[in-house]
């Protein structure tokens, strides 16, 4: 049997690409070696893809590092490559045709150009498999607004927003304000569409604040969800599996802070903890994995994915907050940590996640692309 090629691409052009080397060097640690001719691939802030030789490293290092190829192996993005997407793919990270035919991609960068379907799509033109959502999956997860309409239309409950786009902003900023604090009052959260790690997200307390941080969050992103603020608990559950997942144990993100910031998920100082299983009644936690199974389905996703859910302590009630496709993989992150606790450590898991990978190319692979 062929021995398969495992291609760990990491790192990226988006706001979260410290992030993801660090999530690339957990699964690099925890990846069974042995088990497949492994590749590593690291996409510098510019979207140079290099590949990596391992020579030099650490064993067991914390985060990966992009050392830039020499010799002419780096190639940069929009660089002359061959015409075929397969040909192009495998020329980006140092492959052969050979090994392309026997290879499963394993992206670890997180945010845009590798989160949101672009990277995905690429995937799917040279035909190889990939760890994760396939292109649709990936682009309606990681746009929080297109996620809330779909989880809205599914009957999954959404805390009230509103968009707004660079274009509607230009023309009428302080008429959205208007209608932003008219319909959802104080305080208010205004977030990028598209990024994840809670960056550019800000807590507004204060009406004359609000035009600031929407105009803030337009430098990340050219749609913004502006959201009403509730006092919630945060609860999560990661998902594993084909179109009808398995959920993980439910946990909780115990904060001290007013929110689930970037300094709270990463830093060291970081007053956040996380509570696993969370304390919640068995009927409520059930419903919590009924409901991510349901909007797992909804969104088509595939593979993996952790779905964040607000539970408002004054009602009860329990509102859909967002969907991370490729979630943390570092020592702090929530995926890996719930499966642990579910009965998966950290080497089943992404065998699973590979092992989904190839069961969907060989499926996809099987269908006719001919009208006969």
């Amino acid at each position: 049997m062929t021995r398969k090629t495992l291609v760990l691409l990491y790192g990226g052009r988006s706001t979260e690409h410290d992030i993801a080397r660090k999530s690339a060097a957990f699964v690099y640690r925890n990846l069974d070696r042995g088990a497949f001719d492994l590749h590593l691939v690291g996409i510098d802030k510019r979207g140079n893809w290099h590949p990596q030789s391992t020579t030099t490293w650490e064993l067991e290092p914390e985060s990966l590092p992009i050392v830039p190829a020499v010799q002419g192996k780096s190639l940069t993005a929009g660089a002359h490559l061959p015409t075929n997407p397969r040909e192009a793919l495998a020329s980006l990270c140092g492959l052969t045709a050979a090994q392309l035919d026997h290879c499963v991609f394993f992206p670890m960068i997180h945010g845009n150009s590798g989160e949101d379907g672009t990277l995905q799509g690429f995937f799917e033109l040279a035909g190889v498999a990939f760890v994760g959502p396939d292109t649709l999956g990936s682009a309606v997860g990681m746009d929080k607004v297109v996620a809330k309409r779909l989880a809205h239309s599914a009957g999954i409950p959404v805390v009230p927003y509103i968009e707004v786009t660079e274009e509607s902003w230009q023309v009428e900023a302080d008429a959205t304000c208007k209608r932003a604090l008219d319909l959802l009052g104080l305080p208010i959260f205004v977030k990028p569409s598209r990024l994840g790690s809670s960056v550019g997200v800000v807590k507004v307390k204060e009406a004359a604040s609000l035009k600031g941080a929407i105009a803030s969050a337009l430098e990340y992103d050219d749609k913004v969800l502006v959201e009403q603020g509730l006092d919630v608990r945060e609860v999560e559950c990661a998902m594993l599996g084909p179109v009808t997942p398995k959920p993980s144990v439910i946990g909780e993100v115990v904060l001290e802070a007013d929110f689930y910031s970037f300094e709270e998920k990463y830093a060291q100082a970081s007053r956040a903890s996380t509570k696993v299983p969370a304390d919640l009644p068995d009927d409520l936690a059930a419903e919590i994995k009924t409901l991510s199974v349901r909007l797992f389905q909804t969104l088509g996703l595939y593979g993996m994915a952790r779905v964040d859910w607000f539970l408002d302590r004054k009602s009860g009630q329990l509102y859909f907050n967002e969907v991370n496709t490729i979630p943390g993989f570092t020592e702090r992150s929530h995926y890996p940590l719930f499966w642990r606790h579910t009965g998966k450590d950290s080497k089943q898991l992404l065998e699973d996640l590979i092992e989904l990978a190839l069961h969907r190319s060989r499926v996809k692979f099987a269908l006719k692309r001919e009208f006969t």
